[in-house]
């Protein structure tokens, strides 16, 4: 699997303020971007957990941590079909 590396910046108080190194801090940015872009659909789980740097199951497991649904786009497709 080929990698891209993006640096972002992040000021040295957010760092304080959350407690936090800037290894374990980028590492938590990944896996809520990952969380995210499968909520809003733009990210299958597959794709998402390879992000997180996790097993998909795993991933999926941990979305409870987030408050976000697993199977919501399925959910949906489901209401809209019998509306």
């Amino acid at each position: 699997m080929n990698l891209q590396q993006i640096t972002i910046e992040i000021p040295e108080k957010v760092l304080l303020a959350e407690k936090t190194d800037a290894e374990s801090f980028g590492r938590e940015i990944l896996i809520l971007a990952a969380v995210k872009l499968f909520e809003i659909g733009r990210l299958s789980s597959g794709r998402a957990s390879e992000l997180a740097g996790m097993s998909r199951i795993e991933f999926l497991l941990n979305l409870n941590r987030y408050k976000v649904f697993p199977f919501a786009s399925e959910l949906d497709d489901l209401e809209n079909a019998h509306a």
